[in-house]
Parts: C-alpha cells; sequence; structure tokens
C-alpha cells in the first residue's frame, strides 16, 4: 500500500468522564494530543488529521503545526466521529486504508502503527489491531485490562476471535492485553458504522465485537509492550514522569 492510500486519523474530545480536558492536559511542555500527534506522524505511513468536536483542541493542533478536522459532538463512538472525519477530508474515496489512534496514548511506538497496518497487505484481513503479552499478574483478571483471544496465524500474529473483560483463555499459556489501536480497510469502516450495536458488543461494552458478530476478520499484531493510556490523574502523572527531559 501506498502512502496515498492511507490516512491516520485521532479521534479526541475534551469530555472525559475520569479526567475532563485531558486531550489538553500538558505534558513535557506540550498538550497530550500534540504528542500523539507527534507519535503518528513519525510513523510515516500517511497524512494524519485530529478529529474533534472542541475548537480548543483543534487550535492547539494548528499552533503545533498539524490539522484538525471539526466533526458532531454527539457521536456515540470513536469510530463514528472517525468517519465522518473521513468523509470531511476524503469524499472522492480515494483513502482505501484508515488507521484510528486514540488521542489518549502519548508514549505508542510509531513502529507499533507500521505493525498493525501492515496487516491489511493481507486481502483476507479487514480490521488490524495490537496487543502485548500480559506480564503484570495483577492484569491477568482485571476487567479494565480488555484481553483478545486469538489463533495464531504467523510469527507475532494472531487472528481475533474474541475479546472480552474477563480472564480468556482458560489454561496454562499466555494472555494478551489488547491495544485500542485500529487499521482499517474502507470498506469495513463504512460496514461498522452502518451496523447496530451487536448482544456481544453491548454486553461486554467493547465495539469491535460489532466487527466480530458481523463475520469480518480481525487479525492483531503482537508488539512488545503497551503504550501508556492517559485516563486518571495518576495516569497523567506517569505520562509526564515517562516523557519529561532527561
Amino acid at each position: 500500500m501506498a502512502d496515498s492510500d492511507v490516512l491516520v486519523i485521532i479521534p479526541a474530545r475534551m469530555a472525559a468522564t475520569r479526567l475532563p480536558g485531558k486531550p489538553l492536559a500538558d505534558i513535557a511542555g506540550a498538550p497530550m494530543i500534540v504528542h500523539v500527534l507527534r507519535r503518528a506522524s513519525e510513523a510515516e505511513v500517511g497524512p494524519v488529521v485530529v478529529a474533534t468536536d472542541s475548537g480548543e483542541i483543534a487550535a492547539a493542533v494548528e499552533r503545533a503545526g498539524g490539522h484538525a478536522v471539526m466533526t458532531r459532538a454527539d457521536h456515540p463512538s470513536g469510530s463514528d466521529r472517525l468517519y465522518e472525519a473521513l468523509g470531511h477530508v476524503d469524499p472522492g474515496g480515494r483513502i482505501r486504508f484508515v488507521v484510528n489512534v486514540q488521542g489518549d496514548l502519548p508514549t505508542l511506538a510509531p513502529a507499533d502503527v507500521r505493525s498493525a497496518l501492515a496487516l491489511l497487505a493481507d486481502p483476507a484481513v479487514a480490521v488490524a489491531t495490537l496487543a502485548a503479552e500480559i506480564r503484570d499478574p495483577a492484569q491477568r483478571d482485571n476487567p479494565n485490562v480488555v484481553k483478545v483471544v486469538g489463533s495464531p496465524v504467523g510469527p507475532a500474529r494472531l487472528r481475533a476471535l474474541y475479546f472480552t473483560r474477563a480472564t480468556a483463555p482458560y489454561g496454562e499459556g499466555p494472555l494478551y492485553h489488547h491495544i485500542g489501536l485500529y487499521a482499517y480497510r474502507r470498506s469495513a469502516l463504512e460496514t461498522f458504522v452502518r451496523l447496530p450495536p451487536s448482544a456481544l458488543e453491548r454486553r461486554e461494552k467493547l465495539e469491535q465485537l460489532r466487527l466480530l458478530e458481523a463475520g469480518l476478520r480481525i487479525d492483531v499484531a503482537l508488539v512488545d509492550s503497551v503504550p501508556l493510556g492517559v485516563d486518571t490523574p495518576e495516569d497523567l502523572a506517569a505520562a509526564r514522569a515517562a516523557l519529561s527531559p532527561r
């Protein structure tokens, strides 16, 4: 795939429940959303835009030299915001692959973006995502740590069979922590936003299950570590410590 076929979109909104205004939280002298923008740009897979309903976020992105797209405030999910932004940026349908980078991953490794996107070279794969092996025993039973259950289909690669907040699969062997970065074929994203929420999606509160229940294939690139997701003041302090100049 060529860079001209790929668009990276970072959905960002101010109304986070646990840490309101977090996209603009200062980390080492820059708003968090700017750190994420930089990491996504460093992946060098295609142009990067921030999709937001906030003029403040858009202004911060533009000041940093990035590009922001204004979207509606009433989207039920980040994927819906993603799809609206795609329509604004590329109404003609030239873009074939869309990468969704969460706006609260300031320590994301650019190489991990490339790892997810590379899985779409397989025409059987509709959506690609990431996971890392769980090393901390406390995370195995934590419902906030989403696990992916999958079958190995190659080196450091799984075909996803299920995503769950439960401790799964049962028995000896590794468990994998799902990382919420997605690379979509455009057709798969269009399918997603047109489908109603599915039964398992509602039960687990995991929107990617909508795709699996509809029969779309999701493959998973296994990476070395989970980027820090900033959801709480404690997470923000950890991000500041990780990204502060040494």
